[in-house]
């Protein structure tokens, strides 16, 4: 494994022999708007595998992107390269239709210690919430980013992840599924403690969302990717883009429905994808992701 291969592959060509705020910034914003959050593996008959090297190859040099435990997995190996304190943290994800956090981890997070301040770094989370910069590891401030507000608000030690909503301008509204647009403004994300994980730790929870029937990873096909000044997403046959902020504090929502002979198309141009085996999409699940 090479970082200067790993640069290479995220466009990043700036310095990076001084581990400091401002170079981890500029790397993490690189690593979203290169690497997709997707699980198309699943999808096209191959496993996804908690191996770092294996990781490395599909991500830098086929061009593929990855699930959380594939980002983080991989951006953790990448700090730590470069001089960073980097600890593995787990997280339930907040699920809305159920107004309920997971009942056990399933996603994978990095706390990055800089300066005596403690930083939340996650390039796996994709959609429409992930976060863009690092995040300061603080209590009931608002941090804003170009997707919009996020906050930590922590309680008995458990650490909660929220981001505030701007509303959304959809043209198309007859194709928009979207949860509860205009009802919710403010959306918890995940819950987390700063108990250190050891990437063995996620070994079952990787193989059970892939595997499960009611999977949220088995009964969607996704792939998302954080754009200049938005993000798009491909879930099932449905593509949404995003602009943030477009106008009067309003996300540009633009969705469109996709015919099976223009996925490979759209992969490529959309997403930079070159999928191996043959994909067959899939979205059978109520799940909202955004």
């Amino acid at each position: 494994m090479d970082i200067k291969e790993y640069f290479t592959r995220i466009s990043y060509r700036g310095s990076y022999d001084k581990p400091d705020l401002a170079t981890l910034t500029d790397i993490f914003q690189h690593h979203v708007q290169a690497v997709p959050f997707e699980n198309l593996s699943i999808h096209c008959g191959e496993s996804i595998e908690l191996d770092l090297e294996v990781t490395y190859n599909k991500i830098v040099r086929k061009k593929r992107g990855g699930w959380c435990m594939e980002n983080n997995h991989l951006l953790s190996w990448v700090l730590k390269t470069l001089g960073y304190d980097v600890t593995l943290l787990g997280s339930k994800v907040y699920v809305p239709e159920y107004d309920a956090y997971a009942d056990e981890i399933d996603h994978l997070l990095l706390k990055v210690v800089l300066d005596d301040k403690s930083y939340i770094v996650d390039g796996g989370f994709g959609m429409a919430y992930q976060m863009w910069q690092p995040m300061e590891l603080i209590s009931g401030t608002d941090q804003p980013q170009t997707p919009g507000i996020f906050r930590f608000l922590e309680e008995s030690g458990v650490w909660y992840l929220e981001k505030v909503k701007r509303k959304q301008w959809v043209p198309n509204q007859s194709v928009s599924t979207c949860h509860n647009v205009e009802k919710e403004v403010c959306r918890r994300v995940y819950l987390f403690t700063l108990q250190p994980r050891d990437i063995e730790e996620f070994r079952s929870r990787n193989a059970h969302l892939q595997t499960a029937p009611d999977s949220l990873f088995v009964t969607k096909s996704i792939c998302s990717l954080q754009t200049a000044d938005g993000v798009r997403a491909l879930v099932g046959w449905k593509l949404t883009e995003i602009k943030y902020n477009y106008k009067d504090n309003m996300d540009l929502v633009e969705i469109r429905i996709l015919a099976d002979e223009e996925i490979e198309k759209t992969l490529k141009e959309k997403f930079n994808i070159t999928l191996d085996k043959k994909f067959v999409p899939i979205n059978i699940s109520r799940l909202s992701l955004f």
